[in-house]
């Protein structure tokens, strides 16, 4: 006697004998008999006839998630993502044991009948009556299909995944009718190809495709019987059937489908029985999904252009629409990056910083004129390990970079040289420059409001020695910082603001630069490699300014060619005052300049050095015609003063710019070069008016050194925990491991104690509190 329901009235084997009489249609309602006998089959809101009926006629089948490939601008491949681990492939590139193992397995009479097995329905509700439990259930491949569809449509949602795979009536009724429009819409190779596709066979793995890849490393289509057997077996239960973790589990279920494929005459008895004896013969591939799979050190340019494509409105309205679209893959994505300049710049990093230093670097080309990124790798490599990190040290915060960039030193001085000569300023203009002075005040702003020095804060030059006065050209080549506040005084705050306005500068956390003389004189803000990069390949394109782009294009899994963002492109300044700052910089490269270590040999190139306050931070940012650069050096959570320090291997009394990030440099741009035309600049004649200076010649020991700050910053040189600091509860990455309260033992990065979050520079004034001179200047 069948149980009853719980509650009395009919047994679920009644109610499903009785629903079998309403219509044919009713019958194959029963494919829901898998269901518990208690309570399973009550009718859900659309469980009738009238219901059927208003279910919508046309099942919308998303594009199913693929994919997606990442390639540098030769076509190679930089890294393959996924949000599902797919390769849609035609039936035809399957291999027809599968084909006939997973119909044998899961539907032996797909080709005999329609949407519904009546047949199927009446076998399995006498066998699980009998059971008095469920022991056999009668979905047709096509319905799973549909179920499969709406799983996929789901995607990570788990309410939704939930409602997709309900086990109620409506919900096999809804699956009914929908496979009823697909058999009619689509025939059964078709149906056959989507369910293998679609199928998740465990492991990450989706469609057979990946499945074959995962667990065999070859294609589908080579697929042997023992193997297609295996697979087909894991559809029921991919974590029960596991072949890489329960290798028995999965024997066992691979001879089941082994011997059904024989009872239904696929293959001999004969086939199967040796096919059965055969052990279960893996060959696992890893997954290899994410950024962190990039080559040649592009992990962090990988990860780049997957923020642009999240972040841009050109790929959708709201960024929920972008990442649905990132995450459904099935994208083929050509980038800017260069292979051989990403080559040039991992070398040159990994020549003069080691992966487990205490301080780390970022290497960032842009090209004039396109705004194309050529490369972008740093010391610390993409990934979750000691000395390893997920944050991009080249680009802002809204690119997941470090929160406020870094402090750039001297390297902002041309920014003022260049507002000044739009302004008028001669180019034969000298300044006392004396060796220290209170900063001029008031300065004027672009609001009316002049900034004033009422803490009658101090500026310094890098040594005693440097006593003006000293013309233009001298002032840059040896940085003297003196000089450049006095410049400032005379031109005002607003025109620097407007020129690094057309240059895109901003810091790193997003806002704009502040009104002060230290930030826009002395490069006392933050900003990333990337930003530097962009706004000197302003000066090496004549004054034109052109936005980064990383995207050259993007079709779609169906071929469709997708928008792409494009570099916008504006002057920022006159042709003259361009060629004048590349003609300034010269110099700084040349014997006499601070970046002589820096200088490419063969071709025109410019730069500028920049040091901060403590040595915390050393830049080098440099470019000729066809070709800009920066590098930064230094603690990516401020803690780590440059001095005495070993980096790549070599002893360092103290970092200064135009040596550990001018060598990097200079060995990234020659590579990077290489094989390339080498254009020249167009030289501005520049009065050369020296003060000779017994014994002063450029080199470590009067590098580009400490620069003093608007005293408003201090020299940053206290405790970073304690609760006093940036974090009261400290932290530590790959780099620190100090205590939160700042008493712990330092490993690595930073000095003893708890520090900032991994990957975060530290923004001007923020942190302790400065006499009259300190902080993050800029010096050389």
């Amino acid at each position: 006697m069948p149980k009853t329901r719980s509650g009395g009235g009919l047994s679920g084997t009644q109610q499903a004998a009785k629903f079998l009489g309403v219509s044919v249609l009713a019958g194959a309602v029963l494919a829901g008999i898998a269901l518990p006998a208690a309570g399973a089959l009550g009718l859900a809101a659309k469980g009738t006839v009238q219901g059927f009926d208003e279910i919508p006629a046309n099942l919308k089948t998303p594009p199913l998630s693929q994919r997606t490939t990442i390639l540098d601008t030769e076509g190679g491949t930089i890294a393959t993502v996924y949000s599902r681990d797919r390769t849609v492939v035609p039936l035809t590139d399957i291999s027809p044991y599968m084909q006939k193992a997973i119909i044998a397995i899961e539907d032996s009479r797909f080709y005999e009948h329609g949407a519904i097995d009546l047949k199927g329905v009446l076998r399995a509700l006498n066998r699980n009556a009998q059971s008095g439990g469920v022991a056999e259930g009668a979905s047709t491949l096509t319905q799973q299909y549909v179920k499969n569809v709406f799983v996929e449509e789901a995607g990570d949602d788990p309410d939704k995944v939930a409602q997709a795979t309900q086990q109620t009536l409506g919900r096999k009724i809804q699956e009914l009718k929908y496979a009823i429009q697909v058999e009619e819409e689509l025939g059964k190779k078709k149906i056959l190809e989507n369910y293998l596709n679609i199928t998740f066979f465990g492991q990450q793995a989706y469609g057979v495709e990946a499945a074959a890849k995962r667990y065999f490393s070859k294609s589908a289509k080579d697929l042997d019987l023992k193997e297609s057997a295996l697979l087909a077996g894991l559809v029921q239960s991919p974590s029960r059937y596991d072949p890489v973790n329960d290798t028995e589990e999965a024997k066992k279920r691979r001879n089941i489908v082994l011997q059904r494929m024989a009872d239904v005459r696929d293959i001999t008895q004969a086939d199967a029985d040796r096919a059965k004896s055969a052990p279960v013969a893996l060959e696992v591939s890893t997954p290899k999904n994410g950024c962190i799979t990039a080559v040649r050190g592009a992990g962090f340019f990988c990860d780049y252009v997957r923020n642009v494509f999240l972040g841009d409105p050109v790929f959708g309205k709201s960024r929920e629409d972008r990442a649905k679209l990132w995450n459904r893959g099935g994208l083929t994505v050509r980038t800017t990056l260069d292979p051989k300049a990403q080559e040039s710049a991992q070398d040159s990093i990994k020549e003069y910083v080691y992966q487990g230093d205490k301080v780390a670097t970022a290497v960032t080309m842009v090209e004039p004129g396109t705004g194309k990124v050529l490369a972008m790798g740093q010391s610390k490599p993409y990934g979750f390990g000691k000395n390893e990190t997920q944050i991009n040290y080249s680009v802002d915060k809204r690119m997941e970079g470090s929160n406020y960039g870094f402090p750039v030193g001297s390297t902002f001085k041309p920014f003022v040289a260049a507002a000044a000569i739009e302004q008028g300023t001669s180019l034969a203009q000298s300044y006392p420059s004396p060796y220290e002075m209170p900063y001029p005040s008031p300065i004027q702003t672009c609001d009316g409001k002049p900034w004033v020095n009422n803490e009658n804060a101090t500026v310094e030059n890098e040594m005693e020695s440097e006593v003006g006065p000293y013309s233009l050209k001298e002032a840059m080549e040896k940085s003297v910082n003196t000089y450049f506040v006095q410049m400032v005084g005379d031109i005002g705050l607003c025109p620097v603001k407007e020129m690094t306005d057309k240059l895109g500068l901003i810091v790193g956390n997003g806002k704009n630069l502040a009104f002060t003389p230290s930030g826009m004189t002395l490069g006392s803000e933050g900003m990333s490699p990337l930003t530097m990069a962009s706004a000197y390949a302003g000066f090496a394109n004549r004054g034109t300014y052109c936005t980064p782009v990383a995207i050259e294009s993007i079709r779609t899994a169906d071929g469709r060619k997708l928008d792409v963002p494009e570099s916008t492109c504006r002057r920022a300044m006159g042709v003259k005052t361009a060629d004048t700052i590349s003609s300034l910089l010269s110099g700084v490269v040349s014997d006499s300049g601070t970046g002589s270590k820096a200088g490419l040999s063969g071709r025109d190139n410019a730069g500028k050095t920049g040091t901060t306050d403590g040595r915390r931070n050393a830049w080098f940012v440099g470019y000729t015609p066809n070709l800009a650069g920066a590098v930064w050096v230094g603690s990516p959570t401020q803690q780590v003063k440059m001095f005495n320090i070993t980096i790549g291997g070599r002893y360092k009394p103290k970092v200064f710019g135009g040596e550990v990030p001018g060598s990097i440099w200079r060995m990234a741009m020659t590579g990077a070069l290489e094989g390339e035309e080498a254009p020249t600049f167009n030289r501005v004649p520049i009065p050369d008016i020296k003060k000779e200076e017994p014994g002063d010649r450029p080199g470590e020991g009067d590098g580009d050194g400490d620069g003093p700050s608007d005293g408003n910053n201090g020299d940053q040189d206290g405790n970073w925990g304690n609760g006093g600091g940036w974090d009261a509860n400290g932290g530590a990455d790959g780099d620190t491991n100090g205590s939160s309260n700042g008493s712990g033992e330092g490993d690595g990065e930073g000095d003893a104690g708890g520090g900032p979050i991994p990957g975060v520079s530290i923004a001007p004034g923020v942190i302790g509190g400065g006499q009259n001179r300190g902080a993050t200047g800029g010096g050389r």
